[in-house]
C-alpha cells in the first residue's frame, strides 16, 4: 500500500514537472488568462520588410511588454508545433458554384497536404445559422465528407459563427489554437455583433484568420448585376491592394471605413442589394487582428488555394513566448506589445489579455 501511495506521488510530481516546463498536455484542458496561474502565452509571426518570413531567431532576439513594463520570457519555442484549428466556412447561397467548388478544392489540399499529421481541426459552417458539421478529430475524411455533404444555401450568420466557434477553439489540446473563417460576403443574419466578437477574442488564445472573397470585378457601383460573369484573366495571382500589410507587417496603417461600399439608392423596397452583401473588410480586421492573425482579401475564388496555403505557411513558422504576468485579475484590459530587437524586422502578435478574476 505504501509502495503503491509513493508510485502515485511520483507520477503526481513527474506530471507537475512536465506541464512546468511547457510541454503540452495529453488530456484536453482549457486555458484561460488567469494571471498568477497560468502562463501567458503569446504567438509572434516575425517578417522582413517584404513580408517573408524570419526564421532561425533565438529568445534573447526578442522583447515582450506588457502595459510598457519589459517582462521576463521564461518560455520559448521556434520549432512548428501541433495546431487546433477550427474551419468556419460561409456556405450562404452566393457560395453556390464555383466558389464552393473552389472552397472544397483548397479545404483538401489544406487539410490532407499542408496540415501536420497531429493537428486537430473542426468544421463550422454557416448560411442562415451557423451548424457544427464535425468537431475535434485527427480524422481528415471526416472532415472531407461533411464538406463534400455541404449545398450552398440561405443567409450569411458569420458573426454567430465565430462566437460559436471561438469556445469550442479555446478547449483545443495543443497549445497553439486558431480559426480560419471563409466567406464572400457581409453578414446578414446575425445576433451577435463585432463587438462582441472582439470582447470574446480578447478572453482566448486563439488566433484568428479571415479571407474573404471580394467579387467586385462582376458587380456594378449599385449592387447590380452587369452581366454574366466572365471568367478571370489567366496568368499570375495578383493580390488586391489593401490599405494594411501583408504578411506579418506592423506599424502605422489606413483604417478602411465602416462601409467599405457607398449606399444603394433609396427606393429600393426593403430589399437587400448585393453591394450590401460585399465582403466587409473592416469588420474581418476588427475580428482578427487583436488575436495576432489577419484578414486577407482576394478577388477570385481560385485564389482560395494560395489564400490557404499561405495561413498554413504562417501556422507553421510561429515563434512561441511565454511569460508570467504580475498583473492584478482585475478583469481588465493589459496590453501586449513584441519587439525584436532587430529593428528591421516586423512582428505581428495579440495585442493583448484579459485578466480573468
Amino acid at each position: 500500500m505504501i509502495a503503491r501511495h509513493a508510485t502515485t506521488v511520483v507520477a503526481l510530481v513527474a506530471a507537475l514537472v512536465i506541464t512546468t516546463n511547457g510541454q503540452e498536455p495529453q488530456d484536453r484542458e482549457v486555458f484561460r488568462f488567469r494571471t498568477g496561474v497560468e502562463l501567458i502565452n503569446v504567438t509572434a509571426t516575425v517578417t522582413d520588410v517584404n513580408g517573408r518570413f524570419v526564421s532561425g531567431l533565438r529568445k534573447e532576439d526578442f522583447q515582450l511588454f506588457e502595459d510598457g513594463q519589459e517582462q521576463t520570457i521564461t518560455h520559448f519555442n521556434a520549432e512548428r508545433v501541433p495546431v487546433s484549428l477550427g474551419l468556419v466556412v460561409d456556405t450562404s447561397g452566393s457560395m453556390e458554384g464555383e466558389k464552393w467548388v473552389a472552397a472544397r478544392q483548397a479545404l483538401n489540399r489544406f487539410l490532407f497536404q499542408l496540415l501536420d499529421r497531429n493537428d486537430e481541426v473542426f468544421l463550422y459552417r454557416f448560411d442562415n445559422q451557423p451548424e457544427l458539421i464535425e468537431g475535434w478529430t485527427t480524422d481528415r475524411e471526416r472532415i472531407a465528407t461533411g464538406l463534400a455533404r455541404i449545398r450552398p444555401r440561405g443567409a450569411t450568420s458569420l458573426y454567430d459563427a465565430v462566437a460559436a466557434a471561438l469556445p469550442l477553439a479555446q478547449t483545443g489540446r495543443h497549445r497553439k489554437k486558431a480559426i480560419v473563417v471563409i466567406s464572400d460576403g457581409n453578414d446578414t443574419n446575425s445576433r451577435a455583433t463585432v463587438r462582441e466578437i472582439k470582447s470574446m477574442i480578447r478572453s482566448t488564445e486563439v488566433l484568428a484568420y479571415a479571407i474573404g472573397i471580394d467579387s467586385q470585378g462582376t458587380t456594378s457601383p449599385w449592387g447590380t448585376q452587369s452581366g454574366p460573369s466572365s471568367p478571370p484573366p489567366q496568368g499570375p495571382r495578383v493580390p488586391i491592394p489593401l490599405p494594411f500589410p501583408y504578411p506579418g507587417r506592423s506599424g502605422p496603417r489606413t483604417q478602411p471605413p465602416p462601409n467599405p461600399m457607398p449606399s444603394p439608392p433609396q427606393g429600393s423596397g426593403g430589399s437587400r442589394s448585393r453591394m450590401d452583401e460585399r465582403v466587409n473588410v473592416a469588420a474581418l480586421r476588427d475580428i482578427t487582428d487583436e488575436s495576432g492573425g489577419r484578414t486577407e482579401i482576394i478577388r477570385y475564388a481560385r485564389d482560395l488555394d494560395p489564400a490557404t496555403t499561405s495561413v498554413a505557411d504562417e501556422l507553421s513558422k510561429q515563434y512561441y513566448l511565454g511569460y508570467s504576468s504580475q498583473a492584478r485579475k482585475d478583469g481588465q484590459w493589459h496590453t501586449i506589445r513584441v519587439e525584436v530587437r532587430d529593428g528591421r524586422n516586423l512582428v505581428r502578435a495579440r495585442k493583448g489579455y484579459v485578466a480573468v478574476p
